[in-house]
């Protein structure tokens, strides 16, 4: 009689595990359905109703093909462009498998230097990044740089430059390009980005905007914008 109550609770036992294996398995497969599938699609269809512009990630054409974003900088090195900020990111060494190569504006390797305020090596940097800013936009050797002219931004990718450093480079631009400089000095008030809700943040100005809105004035333009 023992042994046949000891089978049969055996038996149960079974039973009870084998339902909660099942419940487990159908409660996993509804959150996937769930979260992994109507819940993006969802918020997908809704963004792209109701923000189709940042839905697509913020992308910026011309003449039917992208260009860039207005959310990640590029690097512009010619004197006829306004640059940006420094940028930091890497890529890896085609050459040296596990090192890294410097590669600004990376956006698939996002990353800051990482550097403290008592670096050397990042005083160093930034002090040739100040002499190089100077000579650039004809500036006094003791003239003040904008701080965002001469360090990274933290993701290295920052689109955007300060209105102060827009202006220093106005003058620059204006006369490689044989523009008055109150033309380019209203470009760069018409792509200036105002304080988020009127008061986060500070005044901005989108650095790729603002040299698309250069090259559509006329004059030589950069294929796929970067020089």
């Amino acid at each position: 009689m023992v042994q046949t109550r000891a089978h049969g609770a055996d038996r149960q036992g079974d039973t009870s595990w084998g339902r909660t294996l099942a419940q487990c398995a159908r409660a996993t497969l509804a959150l996937c359905i769930v979260t992994g599938m109507a819940y993006p699609l969802l918020t997908t269809v809704v963004a792209k109703g109701v923000f189709p512009h940042a839905a697509e990630g913020s992308l910026i054409r011309q003449d039917g093909r992208v260009v860039g974003s207005e959310l990640l900088g590029q690097s512009f090195t010619s004197a006829k462009y306004f640059q940006g900020r420094p940028s930091v990111t890497s890529a890896p060494d085609p050459k040296n498998e596990g090192a890294t190569i410097s590669a600004p504006y990376n956006a698939a390797l996002s990353a800051a230097s990482n550097q403290g305020s008592t670096s050397k090596a990042l005083a160093d940097a930034v002090a040739e990044r100040v002499a190089a800013y100077r000579q650039l936009n004809g500036m006094a050797a003791d003239a003040p740089v904008p701080v965002d002219a001469v360090t990274a931004s933290a993701s290295g990718l920052d689109p955007h430059i300060s209105v102060a450093n827009a202006k220093l480079q106005a003058a620059r631009v204006a006369k490689e390009r044989t523009l008055p400089q109150d033309v380019v000095a209203r470009l760069v008030e018409n792509n200036t980005d105002r304080r988020d809700l009127w008061l986060l943040g500070e005044p901005r100005v989108n650095v790729l905007a603002l040299n698309l809105a250069l090259d559509a004035l006329g004059g030589p333009a950069v294929k796929g914008v970067k020089e």
